[in-house]
């Protein structure tokens, strides 16, 4: 269970008491790695309250923050950045590609030729950091996902409702945070949505993970990757 947040009411106490009650992770958005954070998500003061708050929830040593990024047209020279921010922080981060689909604002996509070129710069860069630094959670393979979602615009074979979906506030299912119609059950959200979904608009942290078959998943952890193809 994954507790998505922008962090403006985390405290030591609601922490422990979503901890208690089965979080396994939470997911604390951040779009820049300093006070351009407040601006573009309208709230004096919450990159301090980060600052200041997440490196104490740390100390728990419950191993369960993780930042969301996702990448923008207005964050994406910050994306090394970022990672270094979740480092000092002594948590881990996760990107995310923009998607139009909620906002209706195209302005944020990347999609020109410089942009794109900046970006599979920093991706690789992220892929290298990778290799010295266990902070960052996304693998090379849903890096270059990401990369490759900004070049063409959409990734095919969404499985939103089947291998993820979101609970809502009133406890009410919907497949993902783009497609807002409630269903009672799993089940249902299956037979009316997921068996007919052709969207593939969005390429966000969960549906990178959930879309990748068990075989990758695998591969993907460090420890299990090298027994499973060391030298025999």
């Amino acid at each position: 269970m994954i507790f998505v947040t922008n962090g403006v009411l985390l405290n030591e106490s609601n922490y422990l008491e979503l901890h208690e009650a089965g979080v396994n992770q939470f997911s604390v958005s951040l779009d820049f790695p300093d006070e351009r954070h407040d601006e573009f998500r309208q709230h004096r003061g919450l990159f301090e309250h980060l600052n200041e708050t997440i490196p104490r929830l740390v100390q728990f040593d419950h191993h369960n923050i993780t930042l969301n990024s996702a990448i923008t047209r207005a964050n994406s020279r910050d994306i090394l950045s970022l990672a270094q921010k979740a480092k000092d922080w002594g948590v881990s981060i996760s990107y995310s590609a923009y998607t139009a689909l909620r906002t209706g604002d195209e302005n944020y996509c990347i999609d020109t030729k410089e942009e794109l070129e900046l970006l599979e710069q920093n991706i690789n860069e992220l892929i290298e950091l990778k290799k010295q630094n266990r902070h960052i959670s996304n693998s090379r393979t849903v890096l270059l996902n990401t990369l490759k979602f900004f070049r063409q615009g959409y990734i095919a074979n969404c499985q939103a409702g089947k291998r993820f979906f979101v609970v809502m506030p009133d406890g009410s299912f919907v497949p993902c945070s783009h497609h807002r119609k409630k269903y009672s059950s799993q089940k249902e959200m299956i037979r009316d949505f997921s068996q007919n979904n052709q969207c593939g608009g969005c390429y966000v942290a969960i549906r990178s993970y959930s879309d990748q078959s068990l075989w990758k998943q695998l591969k993907n952890i460090p420890s299990y990757g090298k027994l499973l193809f060391a030298p025999r």
